[in-house]
């Protein structure tokens, strides 16, 4: 790899999530594209109310343009845009009929799981096509791979939607999808770099779109990326994972995702069970801290540093 597949991709999609952020966000506000915060979250965020949403687009912008100017020459960065995309109008149709159409309950739980793994399905299809094995690389064992023969494709599948809903859950708070995933974007650059897959071109796009949008979206936001960005960036990940045969990394650079997810899976169930009682004081965690006192901007950088040092950490582990 050479700097001309790492730093060109990253100013690229920055400046074009930065050029069309001005452009954007008045024109999502004369849509009146705004979004609706949740009653029984927490109290401080009934001002955000209103706020743009769908701000995912500006995203999909830099990483769609960015990407196809180097597609032909680094073919491998085909199945990651395939799911990001995919996964990104999932998002997009499900903010679509939320906030243009009015209708509060967007996609249907059953219609957006569905999708999901229709899209999951086609990138499973498309793995084998692109030259890419689904024997994985075993974190802090140098050489070794591990194949789960038959279950290998319902680990990807497991591990596709559930880290895609993880990213989704962690796009609660002023910035934080954004920030964590920069730090996951710029681990996978890292390592398919070290490893010669040519990926670099969209895990820089990523990078750089996300630190443009994240100009607008740090607290206090003047654009949320909704579903269309965080069900993207759930994809970006789980495909990038796969293309460097490393999805046994994601709970490690993508903790926060799996710490997010499963904060609510075990709230609703020990509600359940307990006959009302809770473990945390909301779910997903990041409100938990909220209630405990924390501020956006702490629990923001707390989560990115957390993961910043478990991307070092897995590094180690290549």
């Amino acid at each position: 790899m050479n700097g001309s597949s790492i730093v060109p991709p990253i100013l690229i999609s920055f400046g074009l999530s930065a050029v069309f952020g001005p452009f954007v966000i008045p024109l999502l506000r004369r849509m009146k594209v705004g979004q609706t915060v949740r009653e029984d979250g927490p109290g401080t965020h009934l001002k955000k109310t209103g706020t743009p949403t769908m701000g995912g687009i500006l995203i999909l912008l830099g990483v769609t343009v960015t990407s196809m100017l180097y597609v032909k020459d680094y073919p491998r960065i085909r199945p990651i845009l395939l799911l990001t995309l995919g996964f990104g109008m999932i998002g997009f149709l499900d903010d679509y009929i939320k906030v243009v159409l009015r209708r509060s309950m967007g996609l249907r739980a059953w219609q957006k799981m569905l999708l999901q793994i229709i899209v999951t399905g086609v990138f499973a299809w498309y793995l084998p096509e692109s030259g890419t094995s689904l024997v994985m690389r075993i974190p802090f064992v140098k050489g070794i791979y591990v194949d789960f023969g038959w279950l290998d494709l319902p680990l990807l599948f497991a591990a596709v939607i559930g880290t895609v809903n993880g990213t989704n859950f962690t796009d609660g708070l002023d910035g934080l999808a954004g920030s964590v995933t920069v730090m996951v974007a710029t681990f996978f650059t890292v390592a398919a770099a070290g490893l010669n897959v040519e990926i670099t071109p969209i895990t820089c796009a990523v990078t750089g779109a996300l630190l443009g949008f994240l100009l607008f979206n740090v607290h206090p936001a003047s654009i949320f990326m909704g579903d269309t960005g965080s069900l993207a960036l759930g994809g970006f990940v789980a495909a990038c994972a796969y293309m460097l045969q490393m999805p046994l990394f994601l709970p490690v650079v993508g903790f926060i995702y799996m710490a997010e997810v499963l904060s609510v899976i075990i709230q609703v169930a020990y509600y359940k069970l307990s006959g009302g009682r809770r473990i945390f004081k909301m779910a997903p965690i990041h409100h938990h801290f909220e209630l405990c006192g924390w501020k956006e901007t702490k629990i923001v950088a707390v989560f990115s540093i957390v993961t910043a040092m478990l991307c070092l950490l897995a590094l180690m582990g290549l």
